[in-house]
């Protein structure tokens, strides 16, 4: 597969939070297939073309763009030295897909994948020395594709999730309710090959209520105000993403196939926690557990005294593990 790129380099300005920060990137299109995707390519200080360096690539929540999360510690990646992508996943963002909005596990692994087509013919990237970014729901599309991708040579996540998770945010939802979704599910296939308009249903609540989980409550405020909002990021995806979801299992086979290093950092406050302890108790690699005391599930997403420790922290990993 080759890439093909779009070589408009530029100066910006990108606004994370309350900061902005002058960064050199480059508008980057690759092939996933026959999908284009869209990336933006974050260049280290005093950017030599004639040299290699190492090659970070970040991956962003279901839901997100480039230009939030993902986009924030590429450029935290480039600032220690590194080339770093952001990417949109495809059928979201800037990325090519139809239908849009559509959240397919299996083709956000093949993302990564293409991710990494991708970064591997820059004449300026070190192809051993390629590393791996998740947050979130990218956390979990991340372990999945390190498992069976073995060009990347380390990997870090973020407060990861798994989409095909069915013990609900906390851990404790009873199976019957994804059932009671699938059966669902099936009802509105039925009815859109008859013809129906698809059905598209919120990543995070738009009306928060009594019910809702903080940190989903937070993702609100992340997605949906001016904190972090943006307009590639709708809050919507198909309701028929729910079955493929469902079926995929990010961390299937990580005690086996995972073998490269991996660090997880969670929240000591995060209602997800659980998802990235448990993943660390299982993988048999080398690994890292970093508990970021007081933080929630979003706060690493983009609250300055949490993401600079994350980073401090990726930045030390990655250091030593893409040697």
């Amino acid at each position: 597969m080759k890439a093909k790129i779009i070589l408009m380099a530029f100066l910006t300005m990108v606004s994370f939070g309350t900061k902005s920060i002058a960064q050199t990137v480059e508008k980057v299109t690759f092939n996933n297939n026959n999908l284009k995707m869209a990336g933006n390519l974050y260049l280290p200080k005093n950017f030599n073309e004639n040299k290699k360096y190492p090659v970070i690539i970040t991956v962003h929540p279901g839901g997100g763009v480039k230009e939030q999360t993902s986009g924030l510690y590429a450029q935290k990646m480039a600032e220690q030295g590194y080339v770093a992508l952001a990417f949109d996943a495809s059928h979201q963002g800037e990325s090519e897909g139809l239908p849009r909005f559509l959240e397919d596990p299996t083709q956000r692994v093949e993302d990564i994948r293409s991710a990494v087509d991708y970064v591997t013919t820059l004449k300026f990237v070190d192809t051993e020395k390629v590393g791996l970014i998740g947050i979130c729901a990218g956390g979990g599309y991340s372990i999945s594709a390190v498992q069976t991708e073995h060009r990347i040579k380390a990997i870090a996540v973020a407060s990861p999730v798994s989409t095909g998770n069915k013990k609900g945010w906390d851990g404790k939802t009873p199976i019957s309710e994804s059932i009671t979704t699938l059966e669902a599910v099936s009802k509105q296939r039925t009815a859109e090959a008859k013809g129906a308009e698809p059905m598209y249903i919120n990543y995070v609540p738009e009306k928060p209520d009594a019910n809702t989980p903080n940190d989903l409550i937070e993702a609100y405020d992340y997605y949906r105000t001016p904190r972090a909002q943006h307009p590639n990021s709708t809050n919507l995806f198909l309701f028929t993403s729910l079955d493929k979801m469902m079926a995929f299992d990010a961390y299937a086979n990580i005690e086996t196939l995972l073998t490269q290093p991996l660090l997880i950092i969670v929240g000591s406050n995060a209602g997800s926690r659980w998802q990235g302890e448990g993943i660390y108790k299982r993988v048999t690699s080398p690994k890292e557990l970093k508990i970021i005391d007081g933080a929630t599930h979003m706060d690493l997403y983009d609250i300055p005294k949490y993401v600079n420790q994350v980073a401090a922290t990726m930045t030390s990993f990655f250091g030593k593990n893409l040697k």
